[in-house]
Order: C-alpha cells, then sequence, then structure tokens
C-alpha cells in the first residue's frame, strides 16, 4: 500500500514538472515569434494546451513565465556560443553567429520592449555573460592594462552585440557568411589595435 501512495506521488510530482516544462517551452517558441508585450497568458495556455489558471499556478504571471524561459534559453544558448576553441576568432564569431541566426531577433526585440522595467535584470545578465563570453573566447588577446583591458572589451562588445548582427543581417542583408566575415574582421581590428 505505502509503495503504491509514493509511486502515485512520484508520478504527479513528475506530471507536475513535464507541464511547468511543456508551457516554458510553448512561451518560448511564442517569445521567440513576438513581441513580448505581443504575448499573452492566454496565448501561452492555449499554446501549451492547459488552462489560463494551471500557467498561473506554475509561474505566478508572465513575468514568472519570462523568467523561466530565460532560464531556458540560457542554458541551450551559452552551450551553443562555446563550441569555439578559444583565440580562434572566426570559430568563436561562426558559433556567435549561429546562436543570433535563431536568437538575434528576439534579443533585440526583448532589448527593445517597452516592459523593459521587467526585463532590465534579464538584459544585464546577459551583457555580463556576453562579456564573459568575449574573455573566454579573446582573454588570451587582450590586453593586460585594466582600462585598456576594459575599452577592449567594450569595443569586442559592440562588434559582437545582437544589434551589429541586426545591422549587418536585417538592415544591410548581409548574408550569413558576409556577416560572419565583417563581425570577425572587427574582432581581429579590435584586437590587433590594443597591441600597437
Amino acid at each position: 500500500m505505502k509503495s503504491t501512495r509514493t509511486y502515485t506521488m512520484d508520478s504527479r510530482a513528475a506530471g507536475v514538472v513535464a507541464t511547468r516544462e511543456r508551457i516554458a517551452r510553448s512561451a518560448q517558441a511564442l517569445f521567440l515569434e513576438q513581441a513580448y508585450e505581443d504575448v499573452t497568458l492566454a496565448a501561452i495556455a492555449k499554446a501549451s494546451g492547459v488552462s489560463h489558471q494551471t500557467v498561473l499556478n506554475h509561474f505566478e504571471s508572465k513575468e514568472g513565465v519570462v523568467l523561466a524561459v530565460a532560464e531556458l534559453l540560457k542554458a541551450e544558448r551559452t552551450a551553443a556560443r562555446y563550441d569555439a576553441r578559444p583565440g580562434d576568432v572566426r570559430g568563436a564569431v561562426r558559433a556567435l553567429v549561429a546562436d543570433y541566426e535563431q536568437m538575434g531577433d528576439a534579443n533585440v526585440r526583448w532589448a527593445t520592449s517597452e516592459r523593459l522595467e521587467i526585463l532590465a535584470d534579464l538584459m544585464e545578465e546577459a551583457r555580463r555573460s556576453h562579456q564573459g563570453w568575449i574573455v573566454a573566447m579573446f582573454g588570451d588577446q587582450l590586453p593586460t592594462a585594466p582600462a585598456t583591458r576594459r575599452r577592449a572589451v567594450h569595443a569586442l562588445h559592440a562588434a559582437t552585440d545582437a544589434y551589429t548582427w541586426k545591422l549587418l543581417r536585417r538592415d544591410l542583408r548581409q548574408s550569413r557568411t558576409e556577416t560572419e566575415k565583417t563581425i570577425a574582421d572587427l574582432v581581429v581590428g579590435i584586437l590587433e589595435g590594443h597591441h600597437r
């Protein structure tokens, strides 16, 4: 009798986790395609096949859903960016552009959202994470003097930011290959410029 109850409780807990995951994944798909303001809890509920109340029970609010989506994306996207070997500019830029091909439009939409105060902490964490990636990929090529190193990191951040990708890919209509080459040229120029 006791083992049946444990099994039922374990099954229920697994079901809760699965439902939460399904809601977050459905919300992720919506947020990748639409502006933050355009995604409603009702749309998230419909996309995940649950009730509006179920979404609230799991996440309390739209902001709670966004935080869960951000955690999913962080885990997936961070790993993809680190596929390159440190010091390999072309490989690092290729991995970054591959990430932006999937997430760049959403990144820009989120960063320019009218509800930026809700997303501000997420955006700040994303900036810190991006600078951490820059140091991991190009750290051996960066200047050692703190002020010069900080300027170089900031310049590399600008050269490799989602806005730069958007400018090249969307606004200037460069191909993916052209975009990778342009960003890599910017990175090389910054790294070489700080060693003169």
